[in-house]
């Protein structure tokens, strides 16, 4: 009786032991999510998920501007620590790269239609991807282009660009509008050109070098580039470019929704209100050209700061059961449908087309294959100041009142001593 007793205790425990492996083996996943705005949408996913699959999803929101507290706060929890979570830039990869996973090789790198958004630590490991952008370039209104006799695909460079720009420029007057919107230098409009047509020679200059950190001096090895987008944007356009501090940026929207001309730098943002003044099939968004070799290749100037990272001090079941949601986030019907209503763009194969037709311009590109122009703006010391110093030069140099050398100095010298100012 004693040996049966035995026996069956022994057998209890098996089973016991059994159920526990079997309840490890399945996993779970705990996403700490950035976006409050898009909690209600990840709860009823997660949700969704775990009816197909039985796998237990939890979503945590953390309150807006309080992420990184309650990143820090949940991740002390050891054993109910978060399997999910966001890196947002390479400084949080040095904050937090011990506990991001590599991630090279995994079922969602696979599914990447690019790898330009992804972070990766001191070894080259991708630790963090980039899983929905915002992007900006050259706004277009195509009808107004078909009028001047082109079409979008006959911009490939900028060397096509200078020419179809000055042609309709040079005949503003017959066809009642002209190439470009005013290059305004007002504070409403002036970060479009100090910070992100700066971003063209930036990009080109640390790409060839490098550069991913931020570097205490630039050498303006693009300024040439810069200097070539900036100069037809002030001459192909109806704009007085002797006044152009006062022209505004909702001037220059204003005159593309009303057909004063064919382009329009901006973003992704202005889709909601440009799709309330123009048919949105008349409207997409082309690269900026300005001259660099290779640059028939290029995509939108594009970033973000929404990366997700897999716990590496989670159990390899979680971590397992962590992937295989994400692969089914970005690959169902539910996840894409989810990810497009929420996010716009998604840089993943199977995504779904997004409303924003800026945004479809942008999945187009990178489906072609075509290399991302990355936000290195992002890198720019005491922001600023830096900006300030680009803004006055250019108002100086389009006034006629200074050449070029002061652009190059607010560039280069302003930088050095912009980062001397901040360390």
């Amino acid at each position: 009786m004693k040996k049966l007793t035995a026996l069956l205790l022994a057998l209890c425990l098996v089973l016991s032991l059994a159920s526990f492996a079997s309840a490890d083996e399945a996993g779970k996943v705990y996403y700490l999510n950035f976006k409050p705005e898009a909690d209600e949408a990840w709860q009823a996913l997660a949700k969704t998920y775990t009816e197909q699959t039985g796998v237990e999803v939890k979503v945590l929101t953390a309150a807006s501007g309080t992420y990184s507290d309650t990143l820090t706060s949940e991740m002390e929890k050891k054993d109910a620590a978060p399997t999910l979570f966001q890196i947002g830039n390479a400084e949080g990869v040095t904050t937090w790269g011990d506990y991001a996973l590599p991630l090279d090789g995994t079922d969602l790198i696979n599914e990447m239609t690019t790898a330009d958004f992804n972070l990766k630590n001191a070894n080259g490991d991708t630790v963090a991807v980039g899983y929905c952008y915002e992007a900006y370039g050259i706004i277009t209104n195509k009808a107004l282009l078909e009028k001047a006799g082109y079409k979008v695909e006959d911009i490939k460079d900028f060397e096509s660009l200078k020419k179809i720009a000055d042609d309709i420029h040079a005949r503003a007057e017959e066809l009642g509008f002209d190439a470009f919107t005013s290059a305004g230098l007002d504070g409403s409009s002036s970060w479009r050109f100090s910070g992100h047509l700066t971003n063209m020679p930036l990009f080109y200059e640390f790409r060839d070098d490098g550069i991913t950190e931020q570097p205490a001096t630039v050498k303006g090895s693009y300024l040439n580039a810069y200097k070539n987008i900036w100069d037809l944007y002030i001459t192909d356009s109806a704009a007085d470019k002797s006044k152009l501090s006062g022209y505004t940026g909702g001037a220059a929207e204003e005159e593309f929704y009303t057909e004063k001309a064919v382009f329009f730098q901006n973003g992704t943002w202005e889709y909601a209100t440009l799709s309330e003044k123009i048919d949105p099939a008349n409207l997409t968004m082309l690269p900026i050209y300005c001259g660099v070799e290779g640059e028939e290749n290029a995509a939108l100037c594009a970033g973000t700061e929404n990366c997700w990272a897999v716990n590496a001090k989670a159990s390899e079941a979680d971590q397992r059961a962590t992937l295989d949601f994400l692969k089914w986030v970005v690959t169902s019907d539910e996840g894409t449908t989810m990810m497009a209503e929420q996010f716009g763009p998604i840089p993943f194969k199977n995504a779904k087309e997004p409303e924003n037709v800026f945004f479809k311009a942008a999945n187009d590109l990178l489906a072609a294959g075509k290399y991302v122009v990355t936000w290195a703006f992002n890198y720019t010391p005491d922001v600023d100041n830096w900006r300030a110093g680009i803004v006055s030069a250019l108002e100086q140099y389009s006034a006629g009142t200074a050449d070029w050398g002061e652009v190059e100095f607010a560039f280069v010298d302003g930088w050095a001593k912009c980062y001397e100012n901040t360390h």
